[in-house]
């Protein structure tokens, strides 16, 4: 995770805490916690980057609605980052 944006970071930790968020979820709870709009053109390829990554898995529900699950390594991600930063914050 140590070459992943803030953003980026913070979409994988929004994904891992929703059942298969959709991106228009995905943008709703990013846009609630930095407290302005987030458009298409910078929340898609950071999405796209995360599941080139391996850290996400992206699937349709229908034919206009993706969704978005966190992967094992997604998930390991989250720890190890954890891990890391309880070195130095309790």
């Amino acid at each position: 995770m140590d070459d992943l944006t803030g953003f980026q970071r913070d979409l994988l930790y929004v994904i891992a805490g929703f059942d298969r968020p959709s991106g228009q979820e995905i943008k709703e709870e990013v846009e609630e916690y930095y407290r302005s709009e987030i458009n298409h053109g910078r929340l898609y390829p950071n999405l796209d980057t995360l599941v080139n990554k391996g850290l996400v898995e992206k699937g349709q529900l229908d034919r206009r609605t993706n969704y978005y699950a966190i992967t094992a390594d997604g998930e390991q991600a989250i720890v190890d980052r954890h891990e890391w930063k309880s070195q130095y914050i309790g």
